[in-house]
């Protein structure tokens, strides 16, 4: 992909090299110019980033937060040097966001890592704009990070375009309650048949699932979900709509986390097509999101000096 003219470009968009591709594809859409963020790390394991001498008022900074260890080290770093550096409102762009998934204490001493790591991103950036977080108990990002501007996007009619596209007349069936959400927004724009599984976690590696009540025998099933992370809550479902009679069972996610043998046992569950959005780079991206990152991006009117004028309400 051609790198975009930077010359007259409205701000700096901050990258890494393993996110390239994402980033020069928002770039395009945005008019932002990119900028890669250099990084060497030392024996001990230290990490030293290297940005641009110079930056604009306006900066953005791409990070997909999925192995998220070094990377949180990273924005610890990159955030106060770009405003050393001349930046006054820092945007975040997030399409995975990490540590959202424990809003509470399950058990006395556990870490409530959604609101410890929410707050620090807040202390560091102007505005955070993600894809389909993994929110259980709380209603807006702006309770997880309380930003000035916390911006939550959402895939899920993208997806439903893709399946319509290519399982026209599917029925789309979310594996347990909380993905209700996304399947009723993509079945929405094509009058797509839906439907919720009840499921229990006993642990990370074991989910007892239960069909909704309706007549699956025949139908062309996409099981559709914000996350694939383990494979098991949907290589479980899929294994139960086969076995009450669906033709097929594929499967579409935002964000194709997919750790160890993920996907493996997904298809062995007897999955036809995985699909993901291009939030984590992987092979199974079908769905980009620079336009609708970049549209969120557009509507935050910065001043010249970096003040924040409007955001998308």
């Amino acid at each position: 992909m051609p790198k975009p003219d930077t010359a007259d470009a409205p701000g700096a968009l901050l990258y890494f090299e393993d996110e390239a591709p994402a980033a020069l594809r928002l770039a395009n859409a945005t008019g932002l110019a990119p900028h890669r963020v250099e990084s060497h790390r030392f024996p001990d394991g230290e990490i030293q980033l290297t940005l641009p001498a110079h930056l604009p008022p306006r900066v953005v900074l791409l990070r997909s937060l999925h192995q998220p260890g070094d990377k949180l080290t990273e924005l610890l770093l990159a955030a106060p040097t770009a405003r050393q550096l001349g930046a006054q409102h820092i945007s975040l762009v997030a399409p995975y966001l990490a540590y959202m998934r424990q809003d509470m204490a399950f058990a006395p001493g556990q870490a409530v890592s959604q609101r410890i790591v929410g707050a620090w991103l807040a202390t560091l950036f102007d505005a955070l704009i993600t894809v389909d977080p993994h929110l259980h108990r709380v209603a807006t990002l702006a309770e997880a990070v309380p930003a000035r501007q916390a911006i939550t996007l959402s895939a899920a009619p993208l997806l439903g375009d893709w399946i319509a596209q290519h399982r026209p007349g599917a029925f789309l069936l979310g594996p347990d309650s909380e993905s209700a959400q996304w399947v009723t927004q993509a079945a929405a724009a094509h009058g797509l048949q839906h439907a919720v599984c009840s499921k229990v976690r006993h642990g990370d590696h074991a989910v007892a699932i239960t069909l909704p009540p309706c007549d699956l025998r025949g139908q062309v099933v996409v099981l559709l979900d914000d996350v694939a992370s383990s494979g098991h809550t949907l290589a479980t479902a899929a294994a139960l709509a086969l076995a009450a009679g669906a033709a097929s069972v594929d499967v579409a996610v935002t964000h194709a986390l997919l750790a160890g043998d993920a996907l493996q046992r997904i298809h062995a569950a007897g999955v036809g097509e995985f699909w993901s959005t291009d939030s984590i780079a992987h092979a199974s991206n079908v769905v980009g999101l620079a336009a609708l990152l970049a549209g969120a991006l557009n509507e935050i009117q910065v001043g010249h000096d970096g003040a924040l004028l409007s955001h998308p309400a």
